[in-house]
């Protein structure tokens, strides 16, 4: 916005009961955000002063959720013309004596919207025309259930729109439905809100009713028309899968747009905010979590998870590995088949490339951890850091009890439980001294088949 100051409405008092599940529908999140967050990180694009959600009694996770915007509580529930006058207070400034202002009304299940119909409708607003109320309109596929914008063809004015509920035949003919969204001057908005009625087939105080008041009362009002996918609201589980699916073919395109080669799109699936740098290659069925950042000629190997993760330049990670939060693969670094990384630096060149656990530690540049070790960072009651040298090399099946540090190019040999810090160049063993019982086995099988044969004789053998 920039001739007019924006306050923002968005309204989240339903509870979702189609979507059979005890966490607030706004609160299901679409590429790992909450739907509500989407909207609010959406509307911010316009800079608005102030935000509002209207929530529902009761719904404190939701308030908790907001971060720090103000939140109003609708009760009863009579509408959406109803929700919208309930911010009325919140909003002092931009309706009545005391100030002048537009408000944008959105809906907190639909993850959807783009900033840049938000941008389409402010321009409108401030445009020579200037109208009152900017509405949000689509045609979809299927209009079923859908209210229906009636507009004048002469000049395209917004006449009035009508509920799916209340429209004759004639009306439910026409394909223009309304969206929801509203944009609009603040005192104007108010003003109308306060003359909307219930007589209608819900009892329900519409905000849709204000198109027809506003052109009762010659004042200007006009259409602004998006994709149907972006007007997607989600009240069913079913409906939250098929935000998901546009959502993540929206951030494919997007990271192959920037320069990243995914092999088989379909199966990636992408965070909000994943970073992909271009000529990072991400193979099939890869997993990223929020917060993963990826630098230029990284490669993610097939099945992999990743979350909370960075990898640098060149890094290479799996295939069938497991990047959880805080972990950094630097350049040139490698983490291969099931390997899980947590809250741990492996520094430029290290390697884990097979069956390990690296948990809460360094792993210093150039060094090797062999397969199947460990870092036994925990011991039942507190997180311990295991520090491993630049240039070690840790033998397979190794276990490092933490708090440890293995020093700049120390050897670690093979089987070995470290419990005490190992030196700079130092080699460390610790494992049982082998021994070796000629033809011990035969004997032991000789043993075991005579007592095995005299169960059976005697009743006693063990039920398998």
């Amino acid at each position: 916005m920039t001739e007019h100051r924006l306050a923002v409405v968005v309204l989240a008092a339903g509870m979702g009961t189609r979507m059979k599940s005890s966490r607030p529908k706004v609160l299901h999140e679409v590429a790992g955000k909450p739907m509500l967050h989407h909207v609010l990180d959406t509307s911010a694009a316009l800079a608005p002063e102030r935000s509002v959600v209207v929530i529902g009694a009761g719904m404190e996770a939701v308030e908790a959720a907001c971060r720090g915007h103000r939140t109003v509580v609708q009760s009863p529930q009579k509408g959406t013309g109803h929700a919208v006058a309930c911010a009325s207070e919140a909003l002092e400034g931009f309706h009545g004596a005391n100030g002048r202002g537009t408000v944008l009304v959105l809906y907190g299940d639909t993850p959807l919207l783009t900033s840049e119909t938000l941008r389409r409708m402010a321009a409108l607003r401030e445009g020579p025309d200037a109208p009152a109320l900017v509405a949000l309109g689509f045609r979809p596929a299927d209009t079923t259930g859908y209210g229906r914008m009636l507009v004048d063809p002469g000049d395209g004015r917004l006449l009035r729109i009508v509920e799916a509920a209340d429209a004759g035949p004639d009306e439910l003919a026409i394909g223009l439905c309304n969206g929801g969204i509203l944009l609009g001057d603040g005192p104007t908005l108010f003003s109308l809100l306060e003359r909307v009625g219930n007589d209608n087939a819900k009892g329900e105080y519409y905000l849709t009713d204000v198109y027809g008041l506003a052109a009762e009362a010659g004042l200007t009002t006009r259409v602004v028309e998006a994709d149907e996918e972006e007007l997607l609201g989600v009240n069913a589980q079913a409906e939250l899968a098929h935000a998901e699916a546009a959502m993540q073919r929206r951030l494919r395109a997007a990271a192959m747009a920037g320069g990243a080669t995914l092999i088989d799109p379909e199966t990636v699936w992408l965070s909000h905010d994943t970073e992909l740098s271009p000529d990072v290659v991400i193979e099939p069925g890869v997993f990223f979590g929020p917060g993963v950042t990826v630098e230029s000629g990284a490669r993610i190997r097939a099945f992999s998870h990743l979350e909370g993760a960075h990898l640098g330049a060149g890094a290479v990670v799996g295939p069938y590995a497991r990047l959880r939060p805080g972990t950094r693969i630097d350049a040139g670094a490698r983490v291969g088949n099931f390997v899980e990384v947590k809250n741990a630096v492996l520094e430029p060149g290290a390697k884990a490339n097979h069956l390990s656990y690296i948990g809460d530690a360094r792993v210093g540049a150039k060094a090797n951890v062999g397969a199947g070790t460990i870092t036994c960072n925990y011991d039942g009651f507190g997180k311990f850091r295991t520090e491993i040298g630049a240039g070690a090399f840790i033998g397979s099946n190794t276990a490092l009890v933490a708090p440890v540090k293995i020093g700049d190019g120390a050897l670690v040999a093979a089987g070995s439980t470290i419990s005490r810090d190992v030196g700079d160049d130092d080699v460390a063993i610790e494992r049982a001294k082998q021994q070796i019982r000629p033809g011990a086995a035969a004997r032991f099988r000789q043993f075991r088949g005579a007592t095995a044969s005299a169960e059976r004789k005697s009743g006693k053998a063990k039920a398998l």
